[in-house]
């Protein structure tokens, strides 16, 4: 995970139907004006390493996952990330280009209140997950190598392992090709400090206008066990993404439980909870 210590870490909200409430999180974006319901609410930042505020420190590990200090309930967030190059032009965003595809996990503290959604986002070393696997894009356009792949999720408890997330279609995000890099360029250039939102653009310039970023696209829907369930210590997370042609859920499902993920149609992000 070290080669990722140089990047930025951001992250979508509302890019799944029915996340947020699932969540308990769609109070927080009550405020927040969309094109639709289908449209993503924002991007918040997860890692930026050399702001001052609570994104600075590294978050990301592909084994691990520390639960915070303090009493708090911490959920999973299956999703998918994407490793992206950026450019720009008159301190403005000009393009964004995805070059590969991982398993993320974005844990995320539920308390109600925070002020910002990064405040729920990163409290230190090993709360974030990001697969050491990522799979090349050939595109990031309709008919491109990532439109074939699923994503499913998983909790083993005392043995037993449950679905924790729905076992989706990667496509299923509600913006996803060039819908979706088109809006993040947009919400990137025009998104101001309001409600739970705050102003990556600023931030980028900061930091000297970063090249390198990786972007969580939104967490799928839990199943009914994975929205009741918060994550205790001595568990272990799977986020596991396959490519359809080859493989079907049940499969997957069993590959999980022998531990067989070292396959090049399979993406899997295992963590310990600690």
């Amino acid at each position: 995970m070290d080669n990722f210590k140089d990047f930025v870490g951001l992250g979508i909200a509302g890019n799944f139907a029915m996340h947020l409430e699932q969540a308990g999180e769609s109070e927080d974006f009550k405020d927040i004006l969309t094109a639709d319901e289908a449209t993503p609410k924002g991007i918040f930042p997860f890692y930026i390493s050399t702001l001052e505020t609570n994104v600075g420190e590294f978050p990301l590990s592909s084994s691990l996952m520390e639960l915070p200090d303090t009493d708090v309930n911490v959920q999973a967030e299956p999703e998918v990330a994407l490793r992206c190059k950026m450019t720009y032009k008159d301190g403005k965003v000009e393009s964004i280009t995805p070059t590969h595809f991982g398993a993320y996990n974005d844990f995320s503290i539920r308390v109600a209140g925070a002020k910002k959604i990064s405040h729920k986002k990163n409290w230190g070393k090993n709360s974030k997950g990001l697969s050491s696997k990522m799979i090349p894009l050939d595109s990031f356009t309709k008919g491109s190598n990532i439109d074939s792949w699923r994503i499913a999720s998983f909790l083993k408890r005392d043995g037993m392992l449950m679905r924790y997330g729905e076992d989706a279609p990667i496509t299923g995000y509600s913006y996803f090709h060039e819908k979706l890099l088109e809006w993040i360029k947009s919400q990137l250039n025009s998104q101001v400090d309001f409600g739970p939102l705050e102003p990556i653009l600023d931030y980028f310039k900061l930091v000297g206008f970063p090249e390198n970023i990786v972007i969580s696209i939104g967490a799928t829907r839990y199943t009914h066990y994975g929205e009741t369930t918060f994550l205790q210590k001595g568990d272990e997370f799977y986020v596991v993404l396959y490519d359809n042609d080859i493989y079907c859920k049940n499969p997957i499902m069993n590959k999980v439980m022998s531990g067989d993920l070292d396959d090049s149609a399979i993406c899997a992000l295992v963590q310990v909870v600690k």
